[in-house]
This record gives C-alpha cells, sequence and structure tokens, in this order.
C-alpha cells in the first residue's frame, strides 16, 4: 500500500511545484503588454519635402501634325530653247535679288540688235533732215512722218529684241537659296525644263489641320510652338497668320497656316513638325503635381500651417484645372504663398508635426 506525504512534508515536491509557478510568471511577463507601451508617437515631427503655391502664365494646348514651307518658293525654267553659255550659281548657294543665274547662248539676239541699232540711227539722221528741209519748205508733211513713223518702229524693234536677249539671261526674283543645279555648260536647255529650285527660308510657312471644332478658338496672331524629330525636337516658336476658307467635308478639319522665322536656316522646306497652339493664355496658381492626393474622384493636397518647429499640416480638398509636366493648375482652395507638402505626403495625418528637410522648387 502505498501512502502519500503531504506537500509540506515532501521537499522534491515543494521545489517542483516552485520552478512551475516560476516559469508561468516569466510566460505571463512576455506575453501580456507593458502599460505604458504605445502602437506610435503622433508627436515625433515627420520629415517632409514641401513646395510652394504660386502663379505662373499657362496656356491651353491644341496639338496638331504640320509641314515647313518656305515663305517664298519658285523652280527656275527657260522660257527659251537654247544651249547653256555660263553657270553662275552652285548648289546650295544663297544669293540676292538680280543675281545672274544662268546665261543662254545669244549671239544671234546681240547681232540682230545691232542692225536694228543701226536703222534706228539712220531714221533718227533722215528724220532731222528733213525737219530741216521743212523749215525752208523744201518737203512734205507726209514724208516727215512717214520718217518718224520709220523711227518708232525701229525702237519698236530694238526693244523687241533686247526682250528676247533678256530672256536668256536668268536672274534670281528673290533672296533666297538656289537648290540642286540640273544643267551644266554647253547643254540644251528646252523651254520649261528644271533648271534649279529657289527657295527663300527666312521665315517658314507652317501648315497644319486643325479639328473644326477649335474653329472659333484659333484666330490670326496666336502663338504656336513646333519642334521636329528629325531635328533633335528642338523648338520654334510662330504665330498664326492665316486660316482657309473653307472645312474639309471628309475629316471635318481646317488648315492653319502659320508663320516661323528662321534666321538661321535649321528649318527647310518638307519638314514634319509638331505643333502646339497656345490658347487662353492666363495667371492661374499653381503648384507640384506630386502634391496631389487622389481620393476616389477628388483631389486633397496637406497644405502647412505655421512656421519653424511648431509648423503642422492640414488636409485641404482642391478643385484641378489644366495639368503640365510637373504642376497642376489649382482652380479652388489654395492661394499663392501657401505651402504644400510633396514628399511624404501620403504618410501625414491632419495636426502631425512636421520636419521640413527640402523645398521642392
Amino acid at each position: 500500500m502505498m501512502h502519500v506525504l503531504p506537500l509540506s512534508r515532501n521537499p522534491f515536491a515543494m521545489l517542483l511545484a516552485c520552478c512551475l509557478l516560476a516559469g508561468l510568471a516569466v510566460s505571463l511577463s512576455v506575453f501580456a503588454p507593458a502599460a505604458d507601451a504605445a502602437p506610435g508617437d503622433s508627436s515625433k515631427p515627420r520629415h517632409v519635402i514641401l513646395a510652394p503655391v504660386s502663379k505662373k502664365l499657362i496656356h491651353d494646348r491644341i496639338e496638331a501634325l504640320g509641314t515647313t514651307r518656305a515663305i517664298e518658293s519658285t523652280s527656275i525654267t527657260s522660257t527659251v530653247t537654247e544651249k547653256v553659255k555660263a553657270v553662275h550659281f552652285q548648289s546650295g548657294q544663297r544669293v540676292n535679288r538680280g543675281d545672274l543665274l544662268i546665261e543662254l547662248d545669244k549671239a544671234e539676239q546681240q547681232a540682230e540688235l545691232a542692225r536694228a541699232r543701226a536703222v534706228h540711227g539712220e531714221r533718227k539722221l533722215a528724220l532731222k533732215r528733213l525737219e530741216q528741209l521743212d523749215e525752208r519748205k523744201l518737203t512734205s508733211p507726209d514724208e516727215i512722218d512717214r520718217t518718224r513713223l520709220e523711227l518708232e518702229q525701229a525702237a519698236a524693234s530694238i526693244s523687241a529684241i533686247q526682250a528676247r536677249i533678256d530672256d536668256r539671261i536668268i536672274r534670281a526674283p528673290f533672296d533666297g537659296v538656289v537648290g540642286l543645279r540640273n544643267i551644266s555648260v554647253g547643254a540644251l536647255v528646252e523651254t520649261g525644263d528644271l533648271i534649279t529650285t529657289l527657295d527663300d527660308t527666312s521665315v517658314m510657312k507652317l501648315d497644319f489641320s486643325v479639328p473644326s471644332v477649335f474653329l472659333a478658338d484659333v484666330v490670326p496672331g496666336l502663338k504656336v510652338r513646333a519642334r521636329a524629330s528629325a531635328l533633335g525636337g528642338e523648338e520654334f516658336e510662330g504665330e498664326v497668320r492665316s486660316i482657309d476658307s473653307r472645312v474639309d467635308p471628309v475629316t471635318r478639319s481646317i488648315i492653319v497656316r502659320a508663320l516661323v522665322p528662321n534666321p538661321d536656316g535649321k528649318l527647310v522646306p518638307g519638314v514634319l513638325m509638331q505643333v502646339d497652339i497656345l490658347r487662353n493664355r492666363r495667371q492661374a496658381i499653381v503648384t507640384a503635381e506630386a502634391a496631389m492626393l487622389p481620393l476616389a474622384d477628388r483631389q486633397y493636397v496637406m497644405r502647412v500651417v505655421g512656421e519653424g518647429d511648431s509648423a503642422t499640416v492640414e488636409k485641404v480638398q482642391v478643385n484641378t484645372g489644366l495639368r503640365m509636366p510637373g504642376y497642376v493648375e489649382i482652380l479652388q482652395g489654395l492661394s499663392e504663398g501657401d505651402r504644400v507638402v510633396t514628399h511624404g505626403n501620403d504618410k501625414l495625418k491632419p495636426g502631425d508635426k512636421l520636419d521640413i528637410i527640402g523645398i521642392d522648387d
């Protein structure tokens, strides 16, 4: 028969009970939360970057594709069939109005001119002799009139021959740059043959199509900005000069022409350009786009309240307008001079203290 000793009389049992009680106390101390522990400390300043709210000159844009054309352009051709005597230009050369480009053979016309001048001189002398005889009543008025008419005919012949000579001397009709030379000395040029081209590229015409829904917005005087991939994206500025009188019934678009200064000659005819028409220019309240906190269909920003160590934030709903690279137009909710949080704003709550580590300007 087994005898169980009371707990107070069994030293081993007492030792075991004490160990169990100590282990339980340690476990409870590990898993039980401390009385003063807190999930977070809202009084600790948040590291943020701010951006100012300022005024900026902005504009709405209408985008289009356009093609450049020279302000003046022509094809240099011959009006007669003749052999080329001399060429006075090189391909790509800049010329001025009146500069000699091509000389065609004009030996026959020069000979005719010399003969016509001789006839003119003879008729002039004959008229002078008749006038002297008329003073002594030794000739008739009909003879004088006939000689005077022959003199006028001789003068007209000289003018006609001189015009044919001028047709064989081809000059630049305006300042510009000649294109490729298509003839050589000794070649026979026929009427209408292309000799070269001439373009005045000091100012370029930029023609582009605009949807007819913008017809009321596009008026002469609007500024445009254009850039071409072929020129490395360099931007050129111009101005709308004229608008076509008809809307295309198929595309429902209208052709607009702008003039773009080209003093350096970088633009050449035929370049495809991306065009931005700048309309509704205005001074607007803008701020950094990074400050926007979208929630459903609304936009909010965290606006800074106070200065220095006492700076906190408040959540403000804003109405936005035009968006630009890095900026957004504020229609309502902010004023010029306000400051908003751009970095760290998604972790802020209204009333949080701030540690401003930078200004995003």
